[in-house]
């Protein structure tokens, strides 16, 4: 497993990608895009990597990495309806004990969701990582997440 050093450090240099990237293009779709395949392939522990849009009170896929996704999540259920819902990150350690997970894929064993937030504190969508590993996910995954998640504001 990596140090928290090591990984704070591998976070540090996709922040700057992204922070260089990005501006390339004033799309938001283009930015999660290129968010999620940065962090999908230079994240050892990252089994999937992705947004879900709210569009109409659904949980609807947007861009991703990985194996085949739920196209929608109803909710209430899931950790990324918690993260809606709770406007926070949620890490979980074993989605097998977090009550109401939605399973799109039993290979994955721990997960992160962070909201990401329009100017007015709504939430507008969600990042959301896999991993078939348990318990892969720390704080320092929580606090790196957020930051970059910020870089990703839709136009009004």
């Amino acid at each position: 497993m990596e140090t928290q050093t090591r990984l704070g450090n591998r976070y540090e240099r996709i922040y700057t990608q992204l922070q260089e990237l990005l501006p390339k293009s004033r799309d938001i779709v283009a930015h999660m895009a290129t968010a999620a395949a940065l962090l999908h392939h230079k994240m050892p522990h990252y089994f999937w990597t992705g947004f879900y849009l709210l569009k109409h009170e659904l949980l609807v896929v947007g861009p991703y990495q990985g194996p085949v996704a739920c196209q929608v999540l109803a909710g209430p259920e899931g950790v990324c309806w918690a993260g809606v819902h709770r406007k926070e990150t949620i890490v979980v350690p074993d989605v097998h004990r977090f009550p109401g997970h939605v399973a799109c894929d039993s290979r994955s064993n721990s997960e992160i969701v962070v909201p990401l937030f329009r100017e007015g504190g709504s939430v507008w969508a969600v990042l959301d990582v896999d991993s078939i590993r348990l318990d892969a996910f720390s704080e320092v995954d929580a606090a790196w997440l957020e930051k970059i998640t910020r870089l990703l504001t839709p136009e009004p």
